[in-house]
């Protein structure tokens, strides 16, 4: 089998490729990523080895260079990580979401419908179905929760769900979705929770900790959510949508001092910053029709994730390192505002 992978270069798309890889070695792996502040080649330094792997630079929302890829490789599969994917950067600049979530998704299934049907899936998110209170610990999110954006980023993700179940319904395209909870692993761009509080914190730098750090989400090891994807793609209905959730939720206090007390650090790090426009109060995943479907439950529990994740930032400083001396470092100080 021949996958390509959008947006491989990624957090998520990166951790899927080397699971792909290791799992079967026979299947050929196409990475296409644009490279953009997210995207990281040196990520896939050790895949680039593997004759089973090809690296392709170029953009989704590309319309002659995705036909021209198409043409030459004849996946079987896609599967489209590629995303603008961090809400405060949606806030600052809702269009490029807009260009890559909507409008890429668009050009990506127009390929599979023109190239012989291929088999697309389409990587979304919980936030798509908006959030929960915080006093209602019995509600969850399932498939059927009705589609309840709260940011420019989430609300180009349901956009583009909505477009993927129309060419299924229309084109009769064999699609599915999965919608995921936060991730974290190897591989994280620091400027999400987990990775930007190891990183400072190991720097004995400022903790930024949004309102009063209330806000749940249902924390989901990366490993566990490609073996998912690789279920839905292999053994998934055709037309379905997944719910991958990890039954860790922690409030977003509780995981900073989590990292705090693994680091032997002290929680006066811990600054508290203005609350983000519109901020989701909690995310929970109900993951029973993937578990009933094809029987995937999360194998990673928090505890024992996070610690998996510090030991890797740990290993892997000079990855980590050379982002956050970059581009990013301005971006950092302006979102977060905090005295030096």
């Amino acid at each position: 089998m021949k996958i390509l992978v959008t947006g491989g270069a990624g957090f998520i798309g990166s951790n899927f490729v080397y699971y792909e890889l290791d799992n079967y070695p026979n299947d050929e792996v196409i990475c296409l990523d644009k490279l953009t502040y997210a995207g990281n080649l040196e990520t896939l330094e050790v895949a680039m080895k593997n004759p089973k792997f090809k690296f392709v630079k170029g953009d989704i929302a590309d319309r002659a260079f995705v036909d021209e890829l198409f043409a030459s490789e004849k996946p079987d599969v896609v599967v489209n990580f590629a995303a603008e994917s961090h809400v405060d950067r949606s806030i600052e600049n809702p269009e490029i979401f807009l260009q890559t979530n909507v409008i890429g998704t668009s050009v990506l299934m127009d390929a599979c419908r023109k190239y012989g049907n291929i088999r697309y899936h389409q990587v979304s998110t919980d936030e798509v179905y908006g959030d929960l209170p915080l006093d209602r610990p019995d509600l969850f999110f399932t498939e059927t929760t009705p589609l309840h954006t709260s940011s420019p980023y989430s609300a180009s993700k349901a956009s583009a769900d909505l477009l993927v179940q129309a060419y299924y319904r229309t084109y009769k395209l064999p699609v599915t979705i999965s919608r995921c909870s936060n991730n974290y692993g190897p591989y994280h761009f620091p400027e999400k929770l987990i990775p930007l509080m190891i990183a400072n914190a190991l720097n004995d730098k400022k903790l930024p900790v949004y309102g009063k750090g209330e806000n749940v989400r249902d924390w989901l090891y990366v490993e566990d959510h490609c073996f998912a994807i690789d279920l839905i793609i292999r053994k998934g209905k055709i037309g379905e949508v997944y719910n991958i959730g990890g039954h860790n939720e922690r409030t977003n206090l509780e995981v900073v001092k989590t990292i705090i007390e693994e680091l032997g650090k002290s929680e006066d790090l811990i600054e508290f910053v203005t609350d983000r426009p519109g901020h989701d109060r909690r995310y929970a995943i109900d993951p029973t029709k993937i578990h009933n479907e094809l029987g995937w439950l999360p194998a990673t529990k928090f505890d024992d994730g996070i610690k998996k994740t510090i030991d890797w930032y740990l290993t892997h400083k000079s990855w980590w390192e050379k982002i956050i001396s970059g581009e990013y470092k301005d971006y950092y100080d302006k979102m977060y505002k905090i005295d030096k």
